[in-house]
């Protein structure tokens, strides 16, 4: 999200604003408000409708939804097809962060790489800026694992050798193929309604700890982008419009200029793309490209990518105080355990804006502007 806020007017109140972000938006494993309570056919809803279900309970406006990938909404899902331990496991987790990767990190913008298109997507230098990670969380989890067990059986049966049992997977057009697919539809509707839950709650964030109005705070969705999804998409193959089934794991859509899926106000400069880094250092806002369109259909990266793993982070991070390291480098950090951040360490990944350049350099993205982080939320 941006902000019609500059960093100088929430410098004095940071403190204030990280701690109210913590306080309104559930962080951790299985955590959640006591006033969002889905008993299963309301959550049923909201996995058919995605995020309009969000707005039409008057958390957020009409207007965000068009500045979500597919609008915030997979048509084809199944609710049905949900198991009802996954219906448990989501029933108190919509408007909520989650842990490992996950965050709610306020940003600035630090330098402005593309200035026209900065101006398209409504950037500007030492612009405040709020960016949201977090899926589908424990429902989605139990999607996937409910799936795997399926999956594995299937390609058995349909003479697939598996690798690794991970990559179990059947036909698209089999029965098992179709279930997930209708099952997966409704768990990123699920976390496309997190996320605008999310976003309604980190505006009345804003306004209680600076004591502005909504006009005066002004944020606004910039966009929402999917990055562990399939979907159907349609792509020029040998000449001929097919459509296809993109599966992006690690990877996000990028659209390019004058795409009809790519919003009218971004449509000269193409569709926005988010790359997070790590807590202490830099992320980057980037657009998509034809080349991406012709070559990757329509994707490029979606993080830096870990360098250590977990147990190596906590090692390093012995006898270390992180957060009065990060605060003495200008990020404010709050967490539901310490634990997190070992784990998310800084130096735990690998540098975003290495990452970046080649992306911009293979021609799939290109750089609108690069954003630091003052203030951080984990679980």
């Amino acid at each position: 999200m941006r902000s019609g806020l500059s960093r100088t007017d929430i410098q004095p109140r940071l403190r204030d604003l990280v701690t109210r972000l913590y306080q309104n938006i559930p962080t951790g494993i299985g955590k959640g408000r006591t006033d969002l309570r889905l008993n299963r056919q309301e959550l049923s809803r909201v996995l058919g409708r995605g995020a309009a279900w969000a707005v039409e309970k008057g958390m957020g406006v009409s207007e965000d939804l068009e500045y979500l990938e597919e609008n915030g909404c997979l048509e084809g899902a199944r609710p049905d097809l949900v198991s009802d331990k996954a219906y448990q496991r989501g029933r108190n987790q919509l408007g909520t962060l989650g842990s490992g990767n996950l965050f709610a990190g306020i940003q600035y913008v630090a330098e402005i790489y593309d200035p026209t298109a900065a101006t398209a997507l409504g950037l500007f230098s030492d612009q405040v800026t709020l960016t949201l990670h977090s899926g589908s969380r424990g429902l989605g989890h139990q999607v996937c694992s409910d799936h795997i067990r399926i999956m594995v059986e299937a390609a058995a049966r349909y003479g697939i050798e598996l690798p690794d049992r991970q990559l179990c997977c059947a036909p698209i057009q089999s029965p098992e193929g179709r279930d997930y697919l209708g099952a997966m539809s409704a768990a990123a509707n699920f976390a496309f309604a997190n996320r605008q839950v999310m976003t309604h709650w980190a505006r009345e964030s804003f306004m209680q700890a600076l004591h502005l109005g909504p006009s005066q705070a002004n944020l606004e969705v910039v966009y929402d982008v999917c990055h562990n999804i399939a979907k159907f998409e349609t792509f020029e193959i040998d000449g001929r419009h097919r459509r296809l089934c993109i599966h992006r794991k690690g990877a996000t859509r990028a659209y390019p200029p004058f795409h009809p899926e790519t919003p009218e106000r971004y449509r000269e400069v193409g569709q926005p793309v988010l790359i997070p880094g790590d807590m202490g250092r830099y992320s980057y806002v980037l657009v998509g490209t034809e080349r991406a369109y012709s070559e990757t259909f329509g994707s490029t990266c979606h993080g830096a990518g870990r360098r250590l793993s977990r147990k190596q982070a906590k090692k390093q991070t012995r006898g270390r105080s992180l957060l009065d390291e990060l605060e003495r480098e200008g990020v404010v950090v709050m967490a539901a355990g310490m634990a997190t951040v070992a784990e998310e360490m800084p130096e735990a990944y690998k540098d975003v804006a290495a990452v970046v350049d080649v992306v911009e350099g293979a021609g799939i993205s290109r750089k609108v502007a690069q954003l630091k982080p003052i203030g951080v939320i984990k679980g």
